[in-house]
């Protein structure tokens, strides 16, 4: 099999970048495939052959880390190419090259297209969704295993009732099932629309709509019990326990909106952002158990409110993913402490907030423009009317019936 290593090349001028390029060797065959990558010889790691971040240009990391993320496409989009090779019998160096140069060979594989709209999402700046549609991607590469990348117009129904099948083997909920099988539809429809593949309609046959799940919200009284919880021996534990509280008192804030609130965003007892799902600003009147809290962690050297993001402007989003995991494993443990019916993740502050606003008999209405939905059109308009005096009522009916 062909063997493919990666080659940094610096430039002849003193102070100019280098640039990268790939060696393909085969059969005592060599070939080069020049890249238009270009970074200094002190960003380059030579042992593990891959660019070097960590500098304090944050800009700068972002580049590093694109680049990184397109050399580690590139090794994929090579690997599936030798092995197609292969697969035909004996074939040369050249002939690895030149399939790379392709575009058409290589856009018409699934994982390979694939790959490269979670490149171009990141690009776009929608990590979320990029995550998303990965997370689908890695399921359907297990799915595969040996099998390997497949091509786009071998995307059929009788495939995907198969892979299906193997999600259903390994437990997988159908609510799962469907999230992976949506992400991977939007990824083939897109193909679809660039004419890279006949739309033959492959997931017709399967479930894509969104089962009604087991209710995650608490009562009052279980939020109570996790706010009186005593955690001054085990402060990891009072963190999390904390933030948890912070985003109920928030009406329900998520965790990745809580993550990324600035200092400037929190003026004249009102806190103003907006929601990284929707992009919808909201207001929220600064109460005093917001303020305890804050006061209790904020550093004074951060642009954030919380310590949830350490470095600013370096790798945020994998701070604040890895921040998300941590807390979440250590609101699973507080959650067994007090006989918590459901797993403890920051989602159960939100639909708590919903629940005991419910109770306490404030409208539906008021309830959506606390949280910041926005799916129904004709309710944003009449919500648009509201006094955001009564949204702020309600909050502090919420907050009161746990204090």
């Amino acid at each position: 099999m062909a063997t493919i290593k990666i080659k940094y090349r610096p430039s002849t001028v003193y102070g100019r970048e280098g640039s990268v390029c790939y060696q393909v060797i085969h059969n005592r065959q060599t070939r080069l495939i020049t890249t238009s990558y270009k970074l200094f010889p002190t960003e380059w790691d030579e042992a593990r052959s891959v660019p070097m971040q960590g500098s304090d240009n944050a800009e700068r990391d972002c580049y590093l880390s694109a680049l990184a993320n397109r050399m580690e496409e590139d090794l994929r989009r090579l690997d599936f190419i030798v092995r197609k090779l292969e697969r035909s019998g004996s074939y040369t160096a050249e002939q690895v090259v030149s399939a790379y140069l392709r575009a058409d060979n290589y856009e018409s594989s699934f994982f390979a297209y694939a790959r490269k709209v979670i490149w171009q999402t990141q690009r776009m700046g929608k990590e979320r969704t990029a995550e998303i549609y990965a997370s689908a991607l890695n399921s359907f590469i297990r799915f595969r295993d040996e099998s390997g990348d497949i091509a786009l117009e071998h995307i059929t129904p009788s495939l995907m009732m198969e892979y299906k099948a193997y999600l259903e083997r390994n437990g997988k909920c159908p609510n799962t099932q469907s999230f992976y099988m949506r992400n991977l539809r939007a990824i083939y429809n897109r193909a679809s629309e660039e004419g890279l593949v006949d739309n033959a309609n492959p997931f017709r046959h399967i479930f894509t709509g969104v089962e009604k799940t087991v209710k995650r919200a608490v009562t009052a009284e279980v939020i109570n019990q996790i706010k009186r919880l005593d955690l001054e021996l085990y402060p990891p534990l009072r963190f999390a326990r904390d933030l948890f509280m912070l985003c109920f008192y928030l009406r329900g804030m998520s965790f990745v909106d809580l993550a990324f609130l600035k200092k400037d965003d929190l003026q004249n007892n009102m806190l103003v952002y907006r929601r990284h799902k929707t992009k919808q600003q909201l207001v929220i009147k600064w109460l005093k158990p917001m303020q305890e809290i804050i006061d209790r962690y904020t550093k004074p050297d951060s642009p954030y409110l919380l310590p949830i993001i350490q470095k600013a402007g370096i790798n945020e989003r994998q701070q604040y993913l890895n921040a998300s995991h941590l807390m979440n494993k250590r609101l699973k443990e507080i959650g067994k402490m007090v006989g918590c019916p459901v797993k403890l993740t920051f989602y159960v502050a939100r639909h708590a907030w919903a629940s005991i606003a419910k109770s306490r008999l404030i409208p539906v209405s008021v309830i959506s423009e606390s949280l910041g939905h926005d799916s129904e059109e004709t309710t944003r308009i009449y919500l648009s009317l509201l006094d955001t005096s009564i949204v702020d009522n309600a909050n502090d009916q919420v907050i009161m019936a746990v204090l």
